[in-house]
């Protein structure tokens, strides 16, 4: 028995729980093990998509596909488990907060993937060597950056760090400034039309990746107990083509 004064560790606390409340936090980490899965798979295959895109890899996009697969039988899977605690449990407090956010980034990080898949699909459609050296270079800045972005999403969820947005928001005004950048090179006419249209769909996925970390940063404010960031650009950056 615990000394006076004295609180339960964990454990002890975990055998004094209710056996419905036991369940329900199994099912709860079972869905953070899920979404984590679905973290990992954004940020996995992204720098795999940039080298798919410059060097015609057709193994990575392959591999990409297959992967796209078992994230649309995922997501579904997710929605499904937390739309049910909701229903059956009617949380309350962090519980709430966990199941909605939940319920936000999982359509977020599948849109991301389905991201991925098109920038490397776009290597069906042009050769590396149809790109300017500094298209290239702008390419690899983008994915590099966007691959970092979305390194720190991940770890700002697992973590529960709401300091991440501010750092991820700051990164995507940069990405903002290479997208722009891209555009304004692909606008000199230095490359065929064809591969130029192409690569003006290619600037904007990789900047609507970077907005879809910036938007899952932004919620793990939420989650971890804050309702958003101070400024005007506290609210999710929308999203409406992809």
């Amino acid at each position: 028995m615990a000394e006076p004064g004295r609180e339960f560790e964990p454990e002890q606390r975990r055998d004094f729980e209710p056996e419905p409340r036991r369940e329900f936090e199994h099912d709860l980490e079972a869905i953070e093990a899920k979404v984590i899965e679905l973290f990992a798979m954004v940020a996995e295959d992204l720098p795999g998509a940039t080298q798919a895109l410059l060097t015609g890899s057709s193994e990575v996009i392959k591999a990409l596909g297959e992967r796209e697969q078992a994230i649309d039988a995922l997501y579904p899977e997710i929605e499904a488990m937390a739309n049910r605690e909701i229903l059956l449990q009617a949380p309350v407090a962090s519980d709430l907060r966990f199941l909605l956010s939940v319920l936000r980034i999982v359509p977020e990080l599948e849109r991301s993937h389905d991201l991925v898949v098109q920038i490397a699909a776009r290597a069906n459609h042009l050769l590396g060597e149809d790109l300017s050296p500094r298209c290239r270079g702008l390419v690899e800045r983008m994915g590099n950056l966007v691959s970092g972005m979305w390194r720190q999403a991940v770890d700002s969820w697992y973590e529960r760090d709401r300091s991440a947005a501010a750092k991820i928001s700051e990164r995507d005004d940069e990405m903002d400034e290479l997208y722009a950048s891209l555009i304004a090179e692909l606008a000199s006419g230095r490359m065929p039309l064809p591969v130029t249209m192409e690569m003006v769909l290619v600037a904007r996925f990789y900047e609507r990746l970077g907005d879809h970390a910036v938007n899952i940063a932004r919620r793990v404010v939420y989650l971890a107990g804050s309702h958003g960031l101070d400024g005007p650009r506290g609210d999710d950056k929308r999203l409406t083509d992809d």
